[in-house]
């Protein structure tokens, strides 16, 4: 005959065992946030179970996940620490059960709307960090037991370990889709010149701040830019888009690129604060014969004139933007011959952390062909072998049509 001890500690177990398969670690943050409140409803015989995550800036818990409950996801239903019934567990860290909802106990219509009658919650934290709020409620008047309390902990610390992860993930989708949002899905066609372009996200670190511009301006010059904001993810990704919508109001008033840096370098060492940009820009003139260049702290572009040995272009290299308020900037006017190729990346296309900068940019000059544009990008790319690159790469390639 089974005693009831036994029967507790394997119902116990297999509460346990919902809670912690391995199988729920294959599956992203918000589908495990499903499975989790599903599993969880089941288990404790809940009408209803719901993740509210705090909002550090607002200090708010905000509804992430539910279940029963969904309409407080769709309406974006917050709540302040401190106020409510899942403000007092954020302000308490410790469970709160309430066995008779009434309007004077909670301050989410939502639940009063559903006809809630108990609940149990408790606080989701890290390190005495507090991440959110995990609850649940049933239809019926109910009396919650400490194993319902434990049980319900135990969730919270799973649902504390996906968070991070998801907190990595939305990042990097943000970052992603500004990032492509920021640079060009087509290039200009502008007459005498041919434009192609690459951009490739690094597999390793992330999302970061590499973007390439192109803009004609009211002179008649053609604008280019390729540019680099230090770090990774969604932060450098929003630094980058304000550096780049900057430098083109900048261009609209400055016919200088070393005026248009000196300007970009104000803001940046005044709003991005900790921030470090390398940038180049320069403009080619309207027949296409003249490139005026400024560099501020990027690698110099390779020229490749037909009949002559692949070279850097000879410009002056400023300092990044960012480091100092006043920082003498210099524009370099060099010649443009037809048939000549321009090519410009950011540092990811040659740096290998196992060789100096030097090597992968030789390597660069050497991959450089005399041929189209495009075919300037597929053989750079393909030749310095970026298929999984540790870092972000933009490259642009700029041809000046044969007369």
């Amino acid at each position: 005959m089974v005693r009831e001890d036994d029967m507790q500690d394997e119902q116990r177990l297999r509460r346990i065992e919902a809670i912690t398969d391995a199988a729920l670690t294959r599956l992203d943050a918000a589908d495990l946030f499903d499975e989790l409140l599903d599993r969880l409803r089941d288990l404790l015989q809940v009408d209803t179970a719901a993740i509210l995550l705090l909002d550090v800036r607002a200090q708010q818990l905000v509804a992430t996940a539910a279940k029963g409950l969904e309409e407080e996801v769709r309406q974006g239903f917050r709540v302040s620490v401190g106020r409510g019934f899942a403000g007092r567990i954020a302000l308490t860290r410790h469970p709160v059960v309430i066995e008779e909802v009434t309007p004077g106990r909670v301050v989410n219509p939502i639940l009063l709307q559903t006809g809630v009658r108990s609940l149990l919650g408790v606080p989701i934290v890290a390190r005495d960090e507090l991440l959110g709020v995990l609850h649940v409620g049933t239809l019926t008047p109910r009396r919650f037991t400490p194993d319902d309390v434990r049980l319900l902990e135990l969730v919270a610390d799973r649902v504390r370990l996906a968070l991070p992860a998801r907190a990595n993930s939305l990042d990097q989708a943000a970052a992603l889709a500004l990032q492509r949002s920021l640079i060009p899905a087509e290039l200009p066609e502008i007459p005498g010149l041919e434009l192609a372009g690459r951009y490739v996200p690094g597999h390793a670190s992330g999302v970061g701040g590499d973007w390439y511009d192109v803009f004609s301006l009211p002179s008649g010059w053609l604008g280019v830019v390729v540019g680099d904001v230090s770090g990774h993810g969604l932060q450098s990704a929003v630094v980058m888009g304000r550096v780049r919508s900057a430098l083109r109001a900048y261009a609209l008033v400055c016919d200088d690129p070393a005026e248009a840096l000196t300007l970009l370098n104000r803001k940046v060492v005044h709003f991005e604060a900790g921030s470090l940009t390398t940038a180049l820009y320069l403009m080619i003139s309207p027949d296409g014969s003249t490139l005026l260049a400024s560099l501020a702290g990027h690698p110099r572009p390779v020229l490749a004139i037909p009949g002559q040995p692949n070279t850097l272009l000879p410009a002056h290299v400023d300092p990044p933007l960012g480091t100092s308020r006043h920082v003498p900037r210099h524009a370099t006017r060099i010649d443009f011959p037809p048939g000549a190729i321009l090519v410009s990346y950011t540092d990811g296309l040659v740096e290998r952390r196992d060789e100096v900068f030097d090597v992968g940019v030789a390597r660069l000059m050497a991959a450089i062909p005399s041929a189209s544009a495009d075919s300037v990008c597929r053989t750079v790319m393909a030749t310095l072998d970026v298929e999984h690159p540790a870092d972000d790469i933009a490259l642009l390639a700029i041809r000046r049509l044969p007369d």
